[in-house]
């Protein structure tokens, strides 16, 4: 299957300074994993964390796709179609 249209339009935002979850650290809190918004470059935690920041910010923004930032990790997510490329 073809990625959809929403990942292969996707940018490429620059890596994000330190590896962590913003909004975790300020609430005192922890992550599983890592995700960037391909359309701002906003890093939020994964589904598998408690906070699910990351699902937050395409719930509160609409920007369709990210990318994991975890070591030796390299794909990408739409969150409208549920397909990873």
């Amino acid at each position: 299957m073809a990625a959809c249209e929403h990942l292969q339009s996707a940018s490429s935002p620059d890596p994000p300074e330190a590896l962590e979850c913003p909004e975790c650290v300020a609430a005192g809190s922890s992550w599983v994993g890592l995700r960037q918004c391909l359309s701002c470059g906003q890093v939020g935690c994964c589904d598998s964390s408690t906070q699910r920041h990351a699902s937050a910010h395409y719930n509160a923004t609409g920007h369709p796709t990210a990318r994991s930032i975890e070591p030796g990790e390299f794909w990408r997510f739409c969150f409208i179609h549920r397909v990873i490329g």
